[in-house]
């Protein structure tokens, strides 16, 4: 991805909404809109936008898990497969 070329000026969102709509379809790729010279916001399509969703939920889970394991809140894997055993 070339960041460099998926920059337009919301001028341009306004003028060729239905354009850029099909393109991030296609491309998959964001497109960073700029006012004033700045960048402000990035569009990308829903299908990109869910799975950035689900990879920072995965993420977080496994941020949380680092963080139970740093302090000691944790059983060894051993210990809960014989406790699953024991309750069948």
């Amino acid at each position: 991805m070339n960041l460099a070329t998926q920059i337009k000026p919301i001028s341009y969102l306004k003028a060729n909404t239905a354009e850029i709509v099909r393109q991030l379809n296609e491309t998959h790729e964001p497109l960073v809109i700029t006012q004033n010279g700045e960048a402000k916001m990035v569009v990308q399509d829903i299908q990109s936008y869910e799975e950035t969703q689900e990879t920072l939920a995965l993420l977080k889970i496994l941020a949380l898990g680092k963080q139970e394991v740093a302090e000691g809140k944790f059983e060894p894997a051993a210990d809960v497969i014989a406790r699953l055993r024991k309750q069948d």
